[in-house]
């Protein structure tokens, strides 16, 4: 699977953003059973688990933290995942990847695939 982040940029505390993760198969369709999910990472700090959808079912898992601000969808017809973020705190900034793997997790080690990151920044 190759993945690939987009959508992040500097926002106001208090403001949205949506990311986008952009994936493909290698044989140009994602299986039902893959897990997509959004991790980020702050300086000096390891990376943490953010959100994750199940690509058939839709299912989705939030980080306490984020949950009820933060909404991971889905357009399968574009091969595609989103993190809407609302409500944006100074402790959101961080770079945010995506990754995909075959089986749901909150550590890196359950996903397989990784995107590049894209950088979220939030002014106070």
């Amino acid at each position: 699977v190759q993945l690939q982040a987009s959508g992040g940029g500097l926002v106001q505390a208090g403001g949205s953003l949506r990311l986008s993760c952009e994936a493909s198969g290698s044989s140009g369709r994602i299986f039902s059973s893959t897990i997509v999910g959004w991790f980020r990472q702050a300086p000096g700090k390891g990376r943490e688990f953010v959100a994750a959808i199940r690509w058939g079912s839709g299912i989705r898992y939030y980080e306490d933290s984020v949950r009820g601000r933060f909404t991971i969808s889905k357009n399968s017809a574009m091969s595609t995942v989103y993190l809407q973020m609302n409500s944006l705190k100074p402790d959101d900034a961080a770079v945010y990847y995506c990754a995909a793997g075959s089986r749901y997790g909150t550590t890196q080690d359950s996903y397989d695939f990784w995107g590049q990151g894209t950088q979220v920044t939030v002014s106070s």
